[in-house]
Parts: structure tokens; C-alpha cells; sequence
């Protein structure tokens, strides 16, 4: 039996030998091909190897960062060699702690969270290179349609809000002070719900109005239990909302990568800023698989409509100035923070000059 087993794998031995024989030894032509076929995928995967590898980190995967989708979608980040993993945070406290331990290279968020990290003490601080968002995102949502709706309409209502300290919360709580609203005596905010949870509770009977990010207050609008009332995003004015921030010493070491990284979002804002809703809509289609594409084309045209992108990505002092103003407004800051100890443009500025 053994032996039998033995002159059976022999004669196969034999038969492979034959066949590799036969290819090695016929035409030429097939064989350079093959040579050909090889040296082409020993390319392809050098290439991919020479690329950056960036790991950015996204505070939360929404529809208001049209630009960087467009960037990923159109290809832009290839284009400048860049390998880019896109991780969502579920929150700036979380995507801040990805870049401080090194778990992500890059962090997208609001750049209040780059002062908080500031003033708690760090010999390497997180700096914002590039500002994509101008304007909030968010929307105020009441139960009923009110055509002309003003914000002391508010006056002794039960608003679900966001969380303390957060940008969404404090760019609510600015309109308020701009319109003589008292944000802890002229009306409830109940901060206690979770920012992902906001809708369902307003949905199921909770607040007389809820401030809410897209999809969330189109998807309230579409199932008859909220209508959009207000844009945070136009009451407030231009307000540098969210930025792309690195590790002092990741910048350092790595000029080149974040150079590459805003010429390739500088190319999605240029995008954003000359197609249409529609047109815009569609490259960012596969991010938000779970959406239907009129719902896309819909949210697109509420930030297109009100300017929501910049036209560069440059984040300018008085942004910055600003920002602080916001924080210290809201009770959240004990100090403020130099602009060029935070901010570096000279990344923006050189990819806005390459247009």
C-alpha cells in the first residue's frame, strides 16, 4: 500500500514537473507576458507601499463634511500618495484621546478641544492646520411648523440640547445671548441626553423643541413628529466649527504627509464650491450608503444654501478670537490661549496657492 502510495505521489511529482517544463520551455511570447504581468503587480505593490499611511479620526461621520468625503470618493488623497484610514470617534473627547496615544495621526473635530488639552497642561500640543467647517451644523427642531419662527419664541420652553462644553451646545447658547435670551433662566435645556439619542427622545414625546444635526432633523421632518425652524448655522454667523489638528510633533516629523493631506482637502473644497448640491451629492453617495440619495441631495442643499464650507482651508486669527469669545461666553474658559501657539496656516496657505 505504501509503496503504491509512493509511485502514485512520484508520478505526480513527475506530471508537475512536466507541465512547468512545457510552460517554461514554449513560446516566448507567453512567457514575457507573464514576466510582464509580474513586474507590473511588483510595481502596483511598491507604489502602495511608498504611500503615507495617515490614520485620521472623525469626531462623527456626518453629511456636514461634504469636502473630505468628496477628497476620499474623487481620490484625492491617492493622488497625493496618501493611504488614508478614516476611524469615527463618536465624540471630541474620544477622537482627542486617539491623537494624544498615537492611535490616530490626524484628529477632525471642533478646535475647542485642542484649548481644553492646552490648558490641562501638555508639552506637546495638538495644533489646528486646516478649518473646513464655517458655520454650525446644527438645526433648532420644533413640533410644529413656524413660519416665522424668532428666537424668543424660545422663552419658557424645554429645548433638548447638547452636551456642556460642547460646540453645539455653546453656539445654541451664543444665539441665545445675542438675542437677550438668558441660556439657565429664560428657558430649560436638558443636557443630560446623549448627543446620538437627542432625536428619539424628541420623537417619543420628550422637549417642545431639539437642536439636531443632519440626517437626524430631516429624518424628523419626514416622519411628521419635527419641522426645522432655525439654522444654528446662520444665527450665529461665520464660527470656526470644526478643524483638522495633529500633534506638534507629528507635524515635525511629518511636513510632508500633512502637506499632502490639506492639498488633498483643499481639492475636495474646491469641489464642494463648484458643483452643485446635486452633483455633490452623488461623489459622496457610497459615505452614507445608508441614506437615499434624496435625503443626501436634501441635507447638501441646506449647507450648500447657507456657506457652510470655506473656500480654503485657512483658520484665521479672528476665528480663533472668536472661538474664545464662544468658550469664554459659555463659562468654559479660564484662560485664553495665544493663536499662533494653536493654529498653523502655513499648510492651508500653501495648498490654497496651488489651486
Amino acid at each position: 500500500m505504501k509503496k503504491q502510495l509512493l509511485i502514485t505521489t512520484l508520478c505526480s511529482i513527475l506530471a508537475i514537473g512536466t507541465i512547468v517544463g512545457c510552460s517554461q520551455n514554449n513560446s516566448a511570447p507567453g512567457s514575457s507576458q507573464n514576466e510582464t504581468q509580474g513586474m507590473e503587480t511588483k510595481k502596483t505593490e511598491k507604489a502602495t507601499s511608498n504611500k503615507q499611511k495617515i490614520t485620521l479620526n472623525e469626531v462623527a461621520h456626518s453629511i456636514f463634511y461634504a469636502p473630505m468625503y468628496v477628497a476620499i470618493e474623487e481620490g484625492y488623497f491617492e493622488e497625493q500618495g496618501i493611504d488614508l484610514t478614516l476611524v469615527t470617534g463618536f465624540g471630541a473627547d474620544k477622537t482627542m484621546t486617539a491623537v494624544l496615544s498615537g492611535d490616530a495621526d490626524i484628529g477632525f473635530m471642533g478646535s475647542e478641544a485642542s484649548i481644553y488639552t492646552y490648558l490641562g497642561g501638555t508639552d506637546d500640543p495638538v495644533v489646528n492646520f486646516a478649518q473646513l467647517t464655517q458655520r454650525a451644523g446644527n438645526f433648532l427642531v420644533a413640533r410644529e411648523p413656524m413660519e416665522n419662527f424668532q428666537w424668543k419664541d424660545l422663552t419658557g420652553q424645554h429645548v433638548l440640547g447638547g452636551r456642556k462644553g460642547g460646540m453645539p451646545e455653546m453656539v445654541f447658547e451664543y444665539i441665545l445671548n445675542k438675542n437677550n435670551i438668558n441660556p439657565a433662566t429664560d428657558l430649560t435645556i436638558d443636557q443630560s441626553i446623549d448627543f446620538g439619542s437627542t432625536a428619539a427622545a424628541f420623537s417619543g414625546g420628550q422637549g417642545d423643541f431639539t437642536v439636531e444635526f443632519e440626517p437626524s432633523a430631516t429624518a424628523l421632518e419626514k416622519e411628521g413628529t419635527g419641522y426645522v425652524v432655525a439654522s444654528l448655522g446662520v444665527d450665529s454667523g461665520y464660527v470656526p466649527y470644526t478643524a483638522f489638528c495633529a500633534k506638534s510633533s507629528f507635524i515635525a516629523e511629518h511636513p510632508d504627509a500633512i502637506q499632502k493631506f490639506t492639498n488633498a482637502l483643499q481639492k475636495g473644497m474646491d469641489f464642494v464650491n463648484t458643483h452643485s448640491p446635486e452633483e455633490i451629492a452623488l461623489a459622496i453617495e457610497n459615505q452614507f450608503s445608508e441614506t437615499e440619495i434624496n435625503t443626501i441631495t436634501t441635507i447638501v442643499t441646506r449647507y450648500y444654501e447657507q456657506e457652510t464650507w470655506k473656500d480654503n482651508l485657512i483658520f484665521e486669527e479672528q476665528s480663533f478670537t472668536l472661538l474664545q469669545n464662544i468658550l469664554e461666553d459659555s463659562g468654559e474658559l479660564s484662560q485664553r490661549v495665544p493663536y499662533e501657539h494653536l493654529v498653523n496656516t502655513s499648510f492651508a496657505q500653501t495648498a490654497a496657492s496651488n489651486k
